[in-house]
């Protein structure tokens, strides 16, 4: 089984390394790694260069932002599965996609967790065993470093990730994928990748509001009959969790037990 592995990067040379090295280092060699940067100006084009012998693509050439790197990564691969791992993520061990292969994927989508990196602590990002559609109002799949796609998955309105989308056109992709298309998925019960946090710009607080928009004008266009009735009964379980953590509540449930109480005492 071929895997196509996918960095995209721009001016993070450091990352890169961290990143090449990680994909280099793995057991499974029936691998086909390619490398898209972004014309930087900090040497990383001249690290890519320095190892070309073992990548089976790269290029260094301005771009129109990620999605547009990597969707010159996926034009370029071949392999049965193509898995993203952009610049400062990492493979959790050099044991990852062996693991991954001797599961006998068949599903379009297989994916694992992540462990997340802040500062001088971590902890493991899990994700569901079931897909709900109420899952992606808030959450996504990652599409870096936790995530293997089939190649047959990427086409039609599907073949590349929307690059009028800033920070959302993984999400995007998912939800047609899963909701619309109705593609196979597996979870592996396993840590994939490794993640620093603040690194992605999904992640920024900055970007929170863009984030919001965009996942918005997804739903709105694509799912337009049903997100409205989605997003009622979200709210009505945010609200129905905030009224049973209120203070009312907690005295009732008190007032409850000492009624009992005295009920049992009575008799």
């Amino acid at each position: 089984m071929l895997i196509s592995i996918v960095t995209i990067n721009y001016n993070n040379l450091e990352g890169l390394k961290k990143t090449m090295t990680s994909v280099l280092e793995q057991s499974y060699q029936d691998l086909e790694y390619i490398v898209i940067d972004g014309g930087s100006d900090d040497g990383s084009a001249a690290y890519i260069e320095k190892h070309q012998e073992k990548l089976s693509f790269w290029i260094s050439e301005a771009d129109a932002g990620i999605y547009n790197a990597m969707n010159k990564g996926i034009a370029k691969t071949s392999g049965d599965y193509i898995f993203f791992l952009n610049s400062g993520d990492l493979l959790y061990d050099g044991s990852v996609i062996q693991t991954f292969v001797s599961s006998n994927p068949v599903e379009d989508i297989v994916y694992g967790h992540l462990e997340i990196q802040k500062e001088h602590r971590s902890w493991i990002k899990t994700y569901p065993k079931v897909l709900m559609f109420s899952y992606f109002i808030k959450d996504s799949l990652p599409h870096s470093g936790a995530g293997f796609f089939k190649k047959s998955c990427f086409v039609e309105e599907l073949s590349f990730y929307d690059i009028n989308l800033k920070i959302m056109a993984d999400w995007k992709w998912s939800v047609i994928a899963l909701f619309k298309k109705g593609y196979s998925y597996r979870l592996i019960d396993y840590v994939i990748g490794i993640f620093e946090y603040g690194h992605g710009i999904s992640s920024l607080p900055e970007n929170r509001k863009l984030l919001k928009n965009e996942r918005m004008l997804t739903l709105n266009s694509e799912f337009k009959y049903i997100y409205p009735e989605i997003a009622s009964l979200l709210d009505f379980k945010k609200n129905q969790t905030r009224l049973m953590n209120s203070r009312f509540f907690k005295i009732a449930a008190i007032m409850k037990n000492i009624f009992e109480k005295y009920r049992k005492f009575e008799r």
